[in-house]
């Protein structure tokens, strides 16, 4: 396969085969575009995610191995498990998606430049009054201090971003999202890319091909409706 980039239309919202996936940089698999809605839609139900920088053109990925923790593979360590029992957090779902991922774009621990920009943020917005965005929100005495936040197409989910400011916040949104998950018999979520963080937690690397049959047994689980409807979580 040649090693040659997809530039997408404005207006047509297909995306290439996988296979026109680039090797280097790993899983680039088209640019241009825009960040519509119905472009995002299309682009997680085919397992493709964008991420790009301030200055540079709309980027699509497809990466090649890809990240994800099985539901089932959850690991919480003891010292988790521990902190878990003892702690005062307060998890709830969808209550302030757009606060969760304001505060995802320029998250206290970031060093780098965020990729979550104003546009994107937008769109993002636009996905969660849709019913396609959610978040997950850990909170310590009525005050945010952690969160998560990601796309759901049916049974697929695909998480985004997440962040805390105390301790172990991040983890708890993840845990509560995976309990969740879990009790409508979703096996999986997409993390994208790995790194030592969704690694510690379970995250494991597979295939693209993997990756992309488990994603289209996800999207076959239909939800009902009121899943996903404000209210707080259990952990």
């Amino acid at each position: 396969m040649s090693q040659y980039l997809y530039t997408l239309d404005d207006k047509e919202l297909a995306f290439p085969p996988h296979q026109f996936a680039l090797n280097e940089p790993n899983g680039l698999i088209a640019m241009g575009g825009d960040l519509s809605p119905q472009r995002l839609i299309q682009a997680y139900t085919n397992g493709i995610f964008p991420w790009f920088n301030d200055g540079d053109p709309i980027l699509w990925w497809s990466p090649d191995p890809r990240a994800i923790i099985k539901v089932a593979d959850l690991k919480v360590n003891r010292t988790l498990k521990k902190f878990i029992n003892k702690s005062s957090y307060k998890v709830t779902l969808n209550t302030c998606f757009n606060q969760v991922i304001d505060i995802c774009a320029d998250a206290p621990f970031r060093s780098d430049d965020t990729w979550i920009l104003p546009d994107m943020l937008n769109s993002y917005k636009q996905l969660h009054h849709q019913g396609i965005a959610h978040s997950i929100e850990v909170w310590h005495e009525d005050k945010l201090v952690g969160g998560l936040y990601g796309v759901a197409i049916n049974g697929f989910f695909s998480g985004e971003s997440m962040f805390y400011t105390k301790t172990n916040a991040s983890k708890i949104a993840l845990v509560a999202l995976i309990n969740l998950l879990n009790s409508i018999g979703v096996e999986f979520i997409d993390c994208q890319i790995q790194n030592p963080f969704l690694e510690s937690m379970g995250a494991i690397e597979i295939t693209r091909d993997e990756f992309l049959h488990l994603k289209s047994n996800e999207l076959k689980k239909a939800i009902t409706n009121g899943f996903w409807l404000k209210r707080e979580l259990t952990i």
